[in-house]
């Protein structure tokens, strides 16, 4: 049984918006032909938007600086940790923009198991600010260290079997990306399987499962962007679904329709940026 097929009706009209918003923006004649371009500059502006829901509030400028190589100052106890947690999140719309398929690809995208996909994506965003004996590996019985505002996190075997129960869900449904999408976000949120940079992680695999999934193919849909600058109606509705209830997650994956309907749009302003 699918167990994303009961969200699939609740969800009709927010999948149908968010495909409208995605199939006016593939049009766009930036994609003709500078469609990499688009989603280079793209990835840069999804990873500044995480990066200042992370708390790094570094500004676009430096998030680019960062990309192209600015020295990050060396971790230590009394260090400003901003610019390594800005080039986490770099680096995790980097790997994730290098699989997705490329604008036009036939066939559906080859992705990992999610729990690969997960371990990688917290590797390279906790690199240079977290332990490395942390790096990739889910938590057991250490405490979650963000995201506190969702209520508590599960700890033990249930870390465990809550990432492994959504990678076979994601694996095997049949459900609209959005959905996926939306789910698998929320769910990493909820779990938070990893000690620290677990929202960066989150909207780094959702921006990966829109694009996998057909919904955007572009690539280049800036949810992020809409989620930082409202960040607590993103953060209370990713509580209402930790919590379980059919109407907290119906909220969400509704919210998250609309965070990818404004993103569209943003998308189309980098787009128009770069034809010039």
């Amino acid at each position: 049984m699918d167990a994303l097929a009961s969200w699939v009706e609740v969800a009709a009209d927010a999948v149908a918006q968010s495909r409208t918003a995605c199939d006016e923006l593939r049009w766009h004649e930036a994609y003709r032909r500078r469609w990499r371009e688009v989603r280079a500059e793209a990835s840069l502006r999804a990873a500044a938007a995480s990066a200042e829901l992370e708390g790094a509030r570094l500004g676009l400028d430096r998030v680019r600086a960062l990309a192209a190589g600015a020295a990050v100052p060396s971790a230590s106890p009394s260090a400003d940790l901003t610019d390594a947690v800005a080039l986490g999140c770099v680096r995790a719309n980097a790997l994730v923009e290098g699989q997705m398929p490329d604008l036009g690809a036939s066939g559906a995208a080859a992705l990992a198991p999610l729990s690969q996909v997960l371990a990688r994506l917290h590797t390279v965003v906790g690199l240079g600010w977290l332990p490395v004996d942390s790096l990739g590996r889910l938590r057991s019985d250490e405490p979650a260290q963000d995201l506190t505002g969702l209520g508590p996190a599960p700890s033990g075997r249930d870390v465990a079997a809550r990432i492994d129960l959504l990678g076979r869900t994601v694996a095997s449904t049949h459900a609209p990306a959005l959905v996926v999408a939306a789910i698998a976000h929320a769910e990493v949120l909820a779990v938070r399987p990893f000690v620290a940079g677990n929202g960066a992680v989150a909207r780094a695999v959702g921006r990966l499962l829109l694009t996998a999934g057909g919904l955007d193919p572009t690539g280049t849909a800036l949810p992020e962007v809409a989620w930082a600058a409202a960040p607590q109606p993103y953060l209370g509705a990713a509580a209402g679904y930790a919590t379980g209830t059919v109407a907290g997650v119906a909220a969400w994956i509704d919210a998250y329709a609309r965070a990818v309907v404004a993103g569209a749009a943003e998308a189309r302003v980098v787009a128009d940026a770069v034809l010039g």
